[in-house]
């Protein structure tokens, strides 16, 4: 059985996100005897030199966008035992980052096209077609559409992963014809039509044979109005066809006893003390081992939660913590934890930009993850700080309340800390909560190497979607 992933991005070529890491990480995980996973991305200007000196040229097509017809190179990379195919445009894709460009509508219009008409030249023709967020919605129903007719694309069965609702490529109705090629009768509530617009995240929900989601509790979400983002109907309508998987990740990579990044790789709490240390004096913070460091590398957008940090963060400093910060997003949060990191030299490091050694290096050395998400599909955070041992908070919502157990002082048994409401306060008594147990030297220790024996590589993801597979192609 053959599936080809359509992503707009996958790690360690390109990546912007948990997208990136789950197509990095899942296909690695699928691949065996009788499933061979292969992979297609746009050609990015930013890919790594070390990747696109060693890219294989297969063929060049031209693809249809409306009334046009344009360039479109196929070039192939074969790494651990995965195919990775890049479509190369160099009128979309020779730019600087992935997204946020005023023609992203006509950019993954393209893309999603060229997937299809790039299929008859790859290696192995897929029985699956498993597209991935908006990006990738279009290539369901063009399969429906333009490719019906032809005996090589019948029996192509399609999946569509939702990894976060709230971004759906919304784009005027004329994108309908000029881009997608498609007629009025596509243009309904239950195909494209969205409050009088084109939807592409609905074009994949709509059109796919399944529909997969990051974590359980984010399928049952989704379907309620407050977290289904004007979706919450259609989605109910077509439930019997949603699955919720969690994801994984990459445990041989984030491995704290073989990690290059740290500071020094480490097995138990004496070693992840000193990577803490180290962190202290890199970030310029005061060397204090009782002093708890609670960490956060995230994007600065409301999903985050980060109006409940600035809410408290006042109160928060008048504990005996060190706050570490790393990441960007929304300029009014970038400009106010700039403001409270001068106000708090010695208390608070706030790193506005991202560098992947950097944020290991935190994992590593931090006592504790904050991620109070208004909404969080799956989360990959929580699951690399579990792996280098630094203990999570965080609100029950989506993958966070189905991989994180509130930990209960009566019995010892949980994983984190976690909260319900959508909370300022309700979020600080946790960390509070949190700050009691880790001057409780043997129980905090013995949390921290529970955490880091905990089992979120991808093999029981895997496992599911390979089951999901088999059962499509029956």
């Amino acid at each position: 059985m053959n599936v080809l992933y359509a992503a707009s991005e996958c790690a360690p070529f390109v990546k912007t996100g948990g997208l990136g890491d789950v197509i990095g990480a899942l296909p690695k995980s699928l691949t065996n005897q009788d499933l061979h996973i292969s992979v297609v991305l746009p050609k990015y200007e930013d890919i790594p030199v070390k990747y696109t000196e060693n890219l294989e040229f297969v063929t060049s097509i031209n693809v249809s966008v409306g009334w046009r017809q344009q360039y479109c190179g196929i070039l192939k990379l074969e790494k651990d035992e995965v195919t990775y195919y890049f479509l190369d445009n160099e009128y979309y894709f020779k730019r600087h980052g992935s997204y946020g460009y005023h023609d992203d509508g006509e950019r993954f219009a393209f893309f999603s096209r060229a997937v299809l008409e790039s299929l008859p030249h790859l290696k192995d023709k897929p029985d699956i077609i498993h597209c991935h967020d908006w990006q990738t919605g279009p290539i369901s129903v063009m399969l429906k559409a333009h490719f019906a007719h032809n005996p090589f694309y019948r029996n192509i069965k399609t999946v569509f992963t939702i990894h976060n609702l709230r971004y759906q490529g919304i784009y005027p109705k004329g994108v309908l014809y000029d881009l997608l090629e498609l007629d009025d009768s596509y243009f309904h509530m239950n195909g494209l039509e969205f409050y009088g617009n084109v939807n592409y995240m609905k074009a994949g929900l709509a059109y796919s044979d399944c529909i997969t989601t990051v974590s359980p509790s984010y399928a049952e979400e989704i379907q309620w109005p407050y977290y289904g983002e004007q979706l919450d109907g259609f989605i109910r309508a077509r439930q019997n066809h949603l699955v919720g998987i969690i994801n994984g990740i990459d445990d041989s990579s984030y491995n704290p006893e073989t990690d290059d990044d740290l500071f020094q790789p480490y097995s138990d709490i004496v070693g992840k003390q000193l990577n803490k240390q180290k962190l202290q004096e890199k970030l310029h913070l005061p060397v204090r081992t009782d002093t708890p460091v609670i960490s956060m590398i995230t994007r600065l957008v409301d999903q985050k939660g980060i109006d409940l940090i600035l809410r408290v963060f006042h109160e928060l400093m008048s504990y005996d913590v060190q706050f570490v910060l790393l990441g960007t997003g929304d300029y009014r949060y970038e400009q106010a934890f700039k403001d409270l990191g001068f106000q708090y030299p010695d208390k608070a490091s706030i790193n506005i930009y991202f560098d992947e050694s950097l944020a290991r290096q935190i994992y590593s050395g931090s006592d504790l993850f904050l991620m109070p998400s208004q909404f969080e599909p799956c989360g990959i955070g929580q699951l690399i700080s579990f792996r280098y041992g630094t203990i999570p908070i965080v609100r029950e919502t989506g993958g966070l309340k189905d991989t994180v157990i509130p930990y209960n002082e009566f019995t010892d048994e949980g994983t984190g800390f976690t909260f319900t409401n959508f909370n300022a306060h309700d979020m600080l008594y946790t960390i509070e909560r949190a700050l009691g147990f880790f001057h409780q030297t043997e129980k905090w220790k013995r949390l921290v190497e529970q955490a880091m024996k905990l089992d979120f590589s991808w093999d029981a993801s895997a496992e599911k979607y390979h089951s999901l597979y088999k059962q499509l192609v029956l």
